[in-house]
């Protein structure tokens, strides 16, 4: 995995990174170390008009439902720093409760989309269950389909479409799992130490420093 905050690449059970030290604790200083309750769409920016929630809301629902064992959630906030983005992300799945989620389904099962409306980027930040079977290039892909949307400032538009990304690969992937069931086992290893769930974070458009995703501005 890559540290939310320095992006360097960490040991899956390093109690902290090595090379500047964030944890999960270091988040918690940041938004706070107690539980927050949240919706699977919370438009905490008031990005989204009401038409635009029932398209994004029916579209997760989408997702749900075929994929029932696992969930998408979207929150919109401002950050000041782009660096806030992954960070805010790692905690925002470690500490959530999602109140309109069946609370048997853990957060190690959920995919999270988060976009910053004043630093005009986005993020996709998904549990340890999920390790196997996305990586770094398929969540920067399923932004990129996102991004011309984005950018026309048709938010609902560019959350579907990479909704519709997500699940092309997942589907993909339960294929191959049916052919090689033992080669995605092998991949299911223990949570490390940095948080309460293992994490990837991805954000933007290049595959190391660059992290933003423009959304094309507030409504």
């Amino acid at each position: 995995m890559k540290c939310p905050r320095c992006v360097q690449k960490i040991h899956r059970g390093a109690e902290s990174c090595p090379h500047c030290g964030f944890c999960l604790g270091t988040a918690d200083e940041e938004f706070g170390k107690d539980e927050v309750v949240v919706k699977s769409l919370t438009d905490a920016a008031g990005l989204l008009r009401k038409q635009e929630r029932h398209i994004v809301q029916d579209a997760m629902d989408g997702f749900s439902r075929r994929f029932p064992q696992l969930f998408f959630g979207v929150y919109t906030g401002v950050f000041r720093e782009s660096a806030n983005l992954r960070q805010f992300g790692f905690w925002l799945l470690n500490r959530a409760v999602f109140e309109d989620l069946d609370s048997q389904r853990p957060n190690a099962s959920g995919i999270i989309l988060v976009i910053d409306v004043e630093g005009k980027a986005a993020g996709l930040t998904y549990g340890y269950l999920l390790d196997p079977y996305l990586n770094e290039d398929e969540t920067f892909f399923c932004l990129t389909k996102a991004h011309p949307y984005w950018l026309e400032r048709r938010i609902a538009d560019g959350v579907v479409a990479l909704l519709r990304a997500l699940e092309k690969i997942l589907k993909r992937k339960s294929r191959q799992v049916k052919r090689d069931a033992e080669r995605f086992e092998r991949k299911v290893t223990t949570p490390p130490q940095i948080g309460d769930l293992v994490k990837k974070v991805r954000s933007g458009h290049s595959r190391e420093e660059k992290q933003e995703v423009e959304t094309g501005g507030e409504r």
